[in-house]
């Protein structure tokens, strides 16, 4: 079993909407290992038992990771960074590259389709249309059963006026009324 799961959290950057902030790849192909990477300000490295700073590498049992500066970066380096990237290359093919920024993750995943695999990024059956927000939140909900999370520490939730803004424009008022009495 491949089990990835990542943390959204607001940013000041992103004025309040979510961005990656966390991740962590684990699971029966793993063989009782987890890695797990967070943001330059949250101090997560990659398997620290293992890799001791930057640059570092692991490799053995099967996978490598390297931490180190090279390759392509998915869109620019934000202003004030350094260019960090975690390279996994893990059992059944699963590749996993995090660029590590300091308030966020770039992260791009390759994999062969798993059984049951479903998620963030959808199902992989084909049928892009039920892999709208809506219907992933329907199949898999918001949030990861605590007895199932993987990552380490817990998320900061702050309400931000863009929260609001976007509830506003995407919920209908019967809506937020009806969440709002199941969370007070």
């Amino acid at each position: 079993t491949v089990s990835i799961q990542a943390r959204f959290e607001g940013t000041k950057y992103t004025e309040g909407l979510a961005a990656t902030n966390q991740i962590v790849v684990s699971g029966a192909f793993m063989h009782g290992r987890k890695i797990e990477v967070g943001t330059l300000d949250s101090g997560i490295l990659p398997i620290p038992n293992l890799i001791h700073g930057f640059p570092g590498s692991y490799s053995g049992n099967g996978w490598s990771v390297t931490y180190d500066d090279s390759g392509e970066v998915p869109d620019v380096i934000p202003e004030g960074n350094e260019k960090r990237v975690v390279r996994m290359h893990l059992p059944l093919d699963v590749k996993v590259t995090v660029f590590q920024w300091k308030n966020y993750l770039d992260v791009q995943i390759e994999m062969p389709k798993q059984p049951g695999q479903d998620g963030v990024c959808g199902n992989f059956n084909g049928n892009p249309g039920d892999d709208t927000t809506q219907s992933i939140m329907a199949r898999v909900g918001a949030r990861v059963r605590p007895s199932e999370n993987l990552l380490s520490g817990a998320a900061t939730i702050e309400w931000t006026p863009q929260m609001g803004k976007m509830l506003k424009a995407e919920c209908s008022a019967t809506t937020r009324a009806a969440g709002h009495g199941k969370c007070v």
